[in-house]
């Protein structure tokens, strides 16, 4: 399943009370706004918002500011979202699912693939590329830095980031296990070492210090070194 996967929105509280999904978060009703300008200029807002949010933090951050950067009037802005904070939640809300969705694809190939060691590298790749990008960076500053304030969003990226992606790294283990290919007794354990042995350390490093480029060379060394650590450790070796 997706990370983007998420239960429908719900009315709360009776009349007068936006619909929010699981979360708490309020829903993006991007089907209830018409085509042509009024979503463009919803784009707009969504873009600008979360680009000013992430430059000044929520505190520092002003709708007029956000206005001016995405071409509109501070009244369209409250036409749309009602109020900073609802903005605030509902952009980081609505950008969050799609951070890790490109993990899919290789999670769901190794399960199949030829060359274990070759399947593991092309994940670490894409995981290396995830948590590294400049998008994901700024939205994991952004969090860190309101969690405080909105303790939903951080419930919000452990549930559609290391968790979800957890899930289905299980999953795909337990089919390798099965295939005797990988012997392991905590498979959840295993895919948090995956994570730390192969990206952490970018992370770590793109996260505090966002001057910071990481040269692909040392992060592909980083992958490497990472995966024969960890299939040193959980791999079987083919037999004689």
């Amino acid at each position: 399943m997706s990370p983007a996967a998420r239960r429908p929105a719900h009315p709360v509280g009776g009349p007068g009370h936006e619909a929010v999904d699981e979360f708490g978060f309020p829903v993006l009703a991007d089907l209830a706004v018409p085509a042509g300008n009024s979503q463009r200029k919803r784009d707009a807002i969504i873009a600008a918002a979360l680009a000013v949010f992430a430059e000044e933090g929520y505190s520092a951050a002003s709708v007029d500011a956000i206005a001016a950067r995405a071409g509109v009037s501070k009244p369209t802005i409250y036409n749309h979202f009602g109020n900073k904070e609802r903005l605030f939640l509902a952009v980081v809300a609505g950008t969050l699912p799609t951070a890790f969705s490109h993990l899919t694809g290789p999670v769901a190939e190794l399960r199949e693939c030829t060359d274990l060691r070759e399947g593991f590298l092309k994940l670490g790749r894409a995981m290396a590329e995830a948590v590294t990008d400049d998008e994901v960076m700024r939205l994991r500053r952004l969090v860190i830095g309101e969690v405080d304030r909105f303790p939903q969003l951080g419930d919000l990226w452990l549930r559609l980031g290391p968790a979800w992606f957890n899930t289905e790294v299980v999953a795909a283990f337990a089919d390798l296990v099965e295939q005797g290919r990988l012997r392991m007794d905590d498979l959840d354990v295993a895919a948090r070492q995956l994570t730390a042995l192969t990206v952490g350390v970018p992370q770590l490093q793109r996260t505090f210090r966002p001057d910071l480029a990481v040269p692909a060379e040392v992060l592909a060394h980083q992958v490497e070194s990472g995966v024969d650590v960890f299939l040193a450790a959980y791999g079987v070796p083919p037999a004689t």
